[in-house]
């Protein structure tokens, strides 16, 4: 092929994929099917799932984003992404702001206020970066273009439609994250109808606008998971021969006892409980690999997101957190005292 044919051929290519984002879904057979699917199953109008498919558009962009997301990146590399002064300096500075509504949170789930914020400051820098997606066409086009996890937006999108209907909310009114996530600690949808609570008691749950619901939620979604108040979180190890891969393959749920450690090559770097269940993660360090001891804690983290990079992120972020507010409140201290 000739270098200008290639170029028209990509050129055409582009323009049919361009175009095929503003064509009217209801043509499509799969849109067809799950237009019936949530007719007969939910008593959708057909009429109005109609028109809402005639204003989706499917975007390339998503497809694109997705296929490429900050989790493949390699843990030195992940890391200064989300460990950085200014998440630090705005999650001491939103604690302070939402000190009491952190305290009620922790009062009624157990959550300490440092890993709430840790999970806002990594989601959307506190609320500041939320998406700029309508979710509606997000979830649209992973769900009928997105071949590899197809049937999960499906269920999304479902979950989507019942959450607005539910809430009375616009469906092509919410933007979010390329994966359909939303609010400021980018709840999916089938996480907001399970997890999202009414913190404020005002007869709606708002994960965009109220500060009680957002932190409320995020309380709830790991007490309900299995949260521990004041457990361990994760523990640094050194390891020795390889006996200790089988640990590694066995995956993040705890799955051994502490105190059994030792038989396959592992210390911890200070002492934990023998008879708490732990499991063993191996992270791709800049020179070399890091081993940490993780509890169940952490586990319920990757329950929230499943990368292990991103649990780690929120555990240490959250660490730096409550140093740097604790050196805070000290110096306000010394301050106040002379």
């Amino acid at each position: 092929m000739t270098l200008r044919r290639l170029f028209t051929a990509l050129l055409l290519s582009t323009a049919a994929f361009s175009c095929h984002g503003h064509t009217d879904l209801n043509e499509r057979t799969e849109v067809r099917e799950f237009i019936d699917e949530m007719v007969q199953q939910h008593a959708f109008s057909r009429g109005e799932l109609e028109k809402l498919f005639r204003e989706v558009e499917l975007r390339p962009d998503i497809i694109a984003a997705i296929t490429r997301p900050a989790e493949s990146k390699p843990w030195h590399a992940y890391r200064p992404i989300f460990l950085t002064d200014e998440r630090i300096r705005g999650g001491v500075a939103f604690w302070q702001e939402h000190e009491a509504i952190l305290a009620e949170a922790q009062q009624r789930y157990g959550v300490a206020p440092q890993y709430i914020v840790a999970i806002l400051g990594v989601e959307t820098r506190y609320g500041r970066f939320r998406g700029r997606h309508r979710i509606m066409d997000a979830l649209a086009t992973l769900a009928f273009d997105y071949e590899p996890r197809g049937a999960f937006f499906r269920s999304e999108l479902q979950h989507y439609l019942l959450m607005t209907r539910e809430e009375s909310i616009e469906p092509l009114s919410l933007t979010g994250s390329y994966a359909g996530a939303m609010g400021t600690p980018q709840f999916i949808p089938s996480s907001f109808r399970a997890y999202a609570v009414d913190f404020d008691r005002d007869g709606r749950r708002d994960l965009f606008g109220s500060v009680h619901d957002i932190i409320g939620s995020v309380a709830n979604y790991f007490k309900t998971h299995g949260w521990i108040n004041g457990a361990t979180i994760a523990v640094p190890a050194k390891v020795s021969g390889e006996t200790y891969r089988p640990l590694l393959d066995a995956g993040l749920k705890p799955h051994i006892n502490a105190g059994e450690l030792a038989g396959y090559g592992v210390t911890p770097r200070w002492g934990i409980t023998a008879t708490a269940p732990v499991a063993l993660l191996e992270l791709e360090g800049e020179s070399s690999p890091e081993h940490w001891i993780t509890f169940n804690n952490f586990y319920v983290i990757t329950r929230y997101n499943r990368s292990p990079l991103y649990a780690m992120a929120v555990h240490q972020l959250s660490e730096e957190i409550r140093k740097a507010r604790e050196s805070r409140n000290a110096l306000a201290r010394h301050d106040a005292a002379e």
